[in-house]
Parts: structure tokens; C-alpha cells; sequence
């Protein structure tokens, strides 16, 4: 297996991932991916599933995978690193708030529900571990 782009797991062919950005309360800048499956009708509104990650986790870890399993069975999902860590903005680095991580998902629900295929009345999440 290859660890491209710091990703501990493969892409699946029938799934694309898209990096995103978005900015929280704080104006910090959140850094994600959105995953949906390639066949998804566009001019359709999707179910979405945010998921966080554990503390000290990213986005290329489990959340991916989280989010890759999710969209192969139709939702349109994000994975995040929260504010602080990995490619995420914010100052001092590698630290957690639990505090910010609510924000965190806020924001993500915020950008999900702004997207023209999602349903903004079927926007979930999940946290891993510490995040849940």
C-alpha cells in the first residue's frame, strides 16, 4: 500500500475526493475533504455525514475511511482536521479544544448546508473517540 499524500488508506474507484476549505467562528481555517461517489446525479440533494476525528487525528486517517465507506453507500461526507491540527489553520499547533471542536462541526454543517446537492435537512455527524 502507498501512503500518497499522507493517506493511510487508497482511494476507492468508485468514490472522488475533493479538498475544501472553509473558515470557522474564529476564522480559523478548516481543512477537509468531501467524498461522493463518482456516479452521483448532481441535480439531486444527498444525504450528508460529517465526521471528526479522534484527538490528535486528521483527516487521512480514519475520518477518510469513514467518509469513503459512507459515500460508496450514497451520502456526501466530510472528513476535517480540526482547528489546530493537521493542514487545518490556528495557533499554537497540535493542541484540543473541545470547545472549538464543536465550532469545528458547526462550520462543517454551515458548509455542507450551503452546497447545492445537499439536503439541508439531512446534514448528520460522527465523532471518532474524541470527538464524538
Amino acid at each position: 500500500m502507498t501512503n500518497k499524500d499522507n493517506y493511510i488508506f487508497e482511494l476507492c474507484n468508485q468514490v472522488t475526493r475533493k479538498t475544501v476549505s472553509y473558515k470557522n467562528r474564529y476564522g480559523i481555517t478548516i481543512a477537509a475533504d468531501l467524498y461522493m461517489a463518482k456516479d452521483i446525479n448532481m441535480e439531486k440533494k444527498h444525504a450528508a455525514v460529517i465526521i471528526g476525528p479522534p484527538y490528535g487525528g486528521v483527516k487521512e486517517q480514519g475520518p477518510g475511511i469513514y467518509a469513503q465507506e459512507l459515500a460508496k453507500r450514497g451520502f456526501v461526507t466530510l472528513a476535517f482536521d480540526p482547528s489546530f491540527n493537521g493542514y487545518s489553520s490556528g495557533m499554537p499547533r497540535r493542541i484540543s479544544s473541545p470547545d472549538l471542536f464543536v465550532e469545528d462541526f458547526s462550520a462543517a454543517v454551515d458548509f455542507m448546508g450551503t452546497r447545492p446537492f445537499i439536503d439541508r435537512e439531512k446534514i448528520g455527524v460522527i465523532g471518532i473517540c474524541g470527538s464524538g
